[in-house]
């Protein structure tokens, strides 16, 4: 037997005994407990004590960690090498929001005064919309900007500027990714033609939701303004000469490399229509809070390491105790967009079923992931969480302070929040809830019906993440917790978790879908598809 399936083993015995003990007994058993599963890193506070592990458990994750060879692979990473082999990449977003005069090399490239000259521009673009100084067609000052993009090119700008926009903006920012018409009817409506910058994010510039769309806005300004209104389109692209010929301005391409993966770019120039909506110093803060991550996760012992601990955290669910689905549930409405970017983060990178050698995995991948903000959710899915018969961990976010309203109904959040991950944990047993109805005198025959319906399984574990504050610094170190735990998880699994073939299939299926249904020649289906084609065209 290697050392790693070794070390697997020693993980799956873990978990087999974890099953047969409750969580909150550990804290008797381990009375350093909590010392030992809390920990500070980039002003997150993060409780990983209400896991199912116990300490010894945890020392088989690490040792597992370490066999898998999680530290030389962050180093590669760090270092620029080629991580993504299956495309021959580096994947280097850590390098775009290092400090200026940084000297981050991608294969060997250097890479960081290309990343600082974008940054400079990028804002110096954004200041000057957001003064006026750069204005329409029609000498017009912009009140609106249309970000259209899918994917990656829209889950974390999206999520960044909802979780940071002003309550009342001067530039207003929204944003397109559906093909649906309706999503780009419902971001238009309102907004004058003359007052509104198109933002087109696209990495080649030939994916067919974004371009359709893209072309849809372009044809709302050249409709209202004319010709000149293609001085109100923006581009970003690796693809410079394409985005041109589709009638942006060459200065006004935002280019970014191939090292930048998708779903890793909110901190690239993908980033641009947060720059303008909210300013080039809140972009920069964005930066500086997930640089404090990544120098904290370069550089802290795995034993203290928060990505590394919560992705074993993660990782002893779905592979110790074969859970494989897992809640987010942020108690901060502005990241109630939270689980729908990690679904793509962490699903898209890690939904692998062979590794980067590609043989069959040895071990089940990535969880499903879902949520929403609380307290919202309460009301729905936490009746499953709380009484259904699948264990379900979560992931609960929270912020001390308010950014804004009433600080009591802030007070009501927090206390919901932490009273969630108590009664997930602890439950409530049916002998409590018999002498309880007991005492109320109900009679025996209905207590028998009444107790196992008002009872709690409980030890059901979630890990507690707390911000002090919704600011751009912790909202980048958030971020970038969950890259790289997402990171560590790939590494112990083998995967790559920095391509995305699973993507592809359907979209050339679709293709050739799209090429029946406008009157070309039938193509062989099965026969379900066949008659949905049929009916559609007739």
């Amino acid at each position: 037997m290697s050392a790693l399936d070794a070390a697997w083993s020693r993980l799956e015995a873990a978990g087999s005994a974890a099953r047969a003990r409750r969580i909150a007994d550990l804290f008797a058993a381990e009375p350093d407990r909590l010392a030992r599963l809390s920990l500070t890193a980039a002003g997150l506070d993060i409780d990983l004590s209400k896991q199912p592990w116990s300490l010894d458990d945890l020392a088989a994750c690490l040792d597992l960690a370490r066999t898998a060879g999680v530290e030389a692979a962050r180093g590669r990473q760090f270092a620029g090498e080629v991580v993504n082999a299956s495309e021959g990449r580096a994947a280097l977003h850590m390098a775009l929001r290092a400090p200026s005069g940084s000297a981050f090399m991608a294969q060997g490239e250097p890479v960081s005064a290309e990343i600082d000259a974008m940054r400079q521009r990028m804002a110096a673009f954004a200041l000057a919309i957001r003064s006026g100084a750069r204005k329409g067609a029609t000498g017009q000052p912009f009140r609106a900007v249309v970000h259209v993009g899918i994917g990656g090119s829209d889950f974390g700008p999206r999520l960044v500027w909802d979780a940071l926009k002003p309550l009342d903006p001067a530039i207003e920012v929204r944003f397109v990714a559906n093909v649906d018409p309706a999503d780009m009817a419902q971001a238009l409506t309102g907004l004058d033609p003359a007052a509104t910058l198109v933002v087109v994010v696209s990495k080649t510039f030939t994916t067919q939701e974004t371009m359709t769309n893209a072309a849809a806005a372009r044809d709302w300004l050249r409709s209202a303004l004319g010709p000149a209104a293609d001085a109100q389109l923006v581009a970003v692209s690796a693809a410079p000469e394409v985005a041109q010929a589709f009638g942006v301005p060459a200065d006004q391409v935002f280019g970014f490399r191939d090292w930048v993966g998708g779903r890793y770019s909110v901190w690239s120039s993908v980033g641009l229509s947060c720059v303008i909506g909210l300013g080039p110093e809140v972009f920069e803060r964005l930066l500086a809070g997930a640089a404090a991550m990544d120098d904290h996760f370069q550089t802290a012992p795995l034993a203290a390491n928060a990505p590394v601990l919560l992705g074993l955290a993660h990782l002893f669910n779905r592979n110790g105790l074969g859970r494989p689905v897992r809640a987010v549930v942020p108690y901060a409405q502005r990241l109630h967009l939270l689980a729908t970017f990690l679904q793509q983060l962490e699903m898209e990178s890690n939904g692998k079923r062979v590794d980067a050698q590609g043989r069959p995995v040895a071990h089940a991948t990535a969880q499903a992931v879902f949520g929403d903000a609380g307290t919202n959710v309460q009301h729905a899915f936490f009746q499953l969480m709380h009484q259904g018969t699948e264990v379900i961990p979560t992931d609960i976010i929270a912020v001390r302070e308010a950014a804004e309203g009433d600080p009591y109904a802030q007070t009501i959040l927090l206390a919901n929040a932490i009273a969630q991950a108590e009664a997930l944990m602890v439950g409530r047993a049916e002998a409590e809830v018999r002498a309880e109805l007991a005492a109320r005198g109900t009679p025996a025959a209905e207590i028998g019906t009444l107790a196992p319906q008002r009872s709690f399984p409980g030890d059901r574990p979630s890990a507690f993440i707390l911000l002090d504050r919704l600011d751009p610094e912790r909202l980048g170190a958030l971020l970038a917790l969950y890259e790289h735990k997402t990171f560590v998880e790939g590494i112990i699994w083998g995967i790559n978790s920095f391509d995305q073939w699973g993507v592809e299939l359907g979209k050339s299926l679709a293709s050739r879908v799209l090429d029946e249904l406008r009157g070309g020649a039938a193509g062989t289906h099965d026969p379900s598809t066949a008659a949905l084609i049929a009916r559609l065209k007739s």
